[in-house]
């Protein structure tokens, strides 16, 4: 079940403040206040959906295009990102160490990242 308490529900509200990078009637991007990069900027669908799967579930196709075509616009128009790469992730739930139940992905880049996904029992 959807939080409308959550922090990025509070961000979206204008409840809380962000560093806003992009900003249209669907999405939401605004850089991590803890960066795991030099560049780490969340993309935040303005619907109410608590993870990947529950947007994968309940958004639908065209909805779910259109959100992957502006994390790449973002991460290449606004970020400049495309030329050296960068890393998309979404964490779910609890194993997938999700931390805020909103639906977001995180634009990753600005330098060498590490080689592949969180260590196991990190």
């Amino acid at each position: 079940m959807y939080d409308s308490d959550n922090i990025f529900a509070k961000i979206l509200r204008g409840e809380m403040d962000c560093e806003k990078i992009y900003e249209d009637d669907d999405v939401l991007a605004f850089k991590d206040k803890f960066p795991d990069a030099p560049v780490h900027v969340l993309v935040v669908p303005k619907g109410e959906y608590v993870s990947f799967d529950d947007f994968s579930a309940k958004a639908g196709a065209e909805v779910i295009g259109k959100f992957f075509e502006k994390v790449a616009k973002i991460a290449r128009d606004e970020l400049g990102l495309m030329e050296n790469g960068y890393r998309i992730v979404s964490n779910i739930g609890d194993h997938g160490c999700q931390f805020v139940p909103h639906f977001h992905v995180h634009i990753l880049g600005g330098a060498k990242l590490g080689g592949g996904a969180a260590k196991i029992g990190k």
